[in-house]
């Protein structure tokens, strides 16, 4: 049944296709790009109702004159920008983690009828940490995730290759691996 599953994902998309044209514009989009106060106005009703909204609207504006003093910078004036160095630093060491952070490889040890329950559990668990972060975020700030996250991840990669090596011996190291599996893919969301 796979080619259902694949085509289920075509329900959603199809949905919000027919759907599109019902929405109105971002009021943002409509009053800052197209100059469109009338229908700035218009799209505010339609998205907050009836009332006085004169106040988002000079947010909007606000937002506006501070973006005509901001200079876009092109992907290469961004890499040469001293100021943006660690921050570009940071995306890019984040972004090489999850390709270089060997999940998939982890998951083949499994037989194989377990790696599919494992591929939904990881799944899942990058759902639930997407949810826990933007929680956790406001609580402890980005830097604490960051720590906390990197340090319960090598816990975490310590115990699965004991794990790993143990299962052989133990039948029951096969489930207590995908439950660090899952643990790592949690503390990797929530923190980097």
């Amino acid at each position: 049944l796979w080619p259902m599953l694949m085509a289920s994902c075509g329900l959603p998309a199809l949905v919000q296709l027919v759907t599109l044209p019902f929405f109105p514009e971002s009021p943002p989009y409509l009053l800052m790009h197209k100059g469109d106060q009338e229908g700035c106005k218009k799209a505010i009703r339609q998205l907050w109702g009836e009332g006085h909204h004169q106040a988002e609207i000079d947010d909007i504006m606000k937002e506006k004159a501070t973006m005509k003093t901001t200079k876009i910078l092109s992907v290469l004036e961004l890499m040469k920008e001293r100021a943006f160095r660690w921050q570009l630093y940071m995306i890019v060491i984040l972004t090489a983690t999850v390709q270089l952070c060997g999940i998939n490889a982890v998951e083949s040890k499994f037989e194989e009828y377990l790696i599919p329950y494992v591929s939904l559990g990881v799944g899942l668990c990058e759902c639930l940490s997407s949810i826990l972060c933007s929680t956790l975020i406001d609580r402890f700030g980005r830097k604490v995730l960051l720590w906390g996250g990197y340090t319960l991840m090598c816990s975490v990669l310590a115990l699965l290759t004991m794990t790993l090596s143990l299962q052989h011996q133990f039948f029951w190291m096969h489930y207590f691996s995908v439950i660090l599996i899952f643990l790592f893919v949690i503390f990797y969301g929530i923190g980097p």
